[in-house]
């Protein structure tokens, strides 16, 4: 049993997220049938890097695959149109210091 629970730690988030990539994938088909066709893997994954997970210590691979394919899609939704707000934004401010 020891042995099982060693092979869950993972040396770098690369890897763990490389391990939730399933979840992520079903995670997408989900959002891509309720018509959130422009959300990305990697927004799934920041929307629960900075609202679930910043202060979570000590999670475990099934807290992490549960967060994934329990997220609120409208939150998740929510999160992506915020950042590609900011992104305009920004771009629009950098226009302007170039005039």
């Amino acid at each position: 049993m020891e042995k099982e629970v060693e092979d869950l730690k993972f040396d770098s988030v690369f890897a763990l997220y490389a391990r939730v990539k399933p979840a992520l994938n079903s995670k997408i088909k989900e959002l891509r049938r309720e018509k959130y066709d422009y959300v990305k893997e990697e927004d799934i994954w920041n929307y629960l890097i900075k609202n679930k997970w910043s202060n979570a210590h000590g999670l475990v691979l099934c807290d992490v695959v549960n967060d994934i394919l329990n997220a609120d899609n409208k939150k998740i939704d929510n999160f992506v149109k915020n950042k590609y707000k900011q992104q305009k934004e920004e771009l629009l401010f950098e226009e302007l210091d170039l005039l």
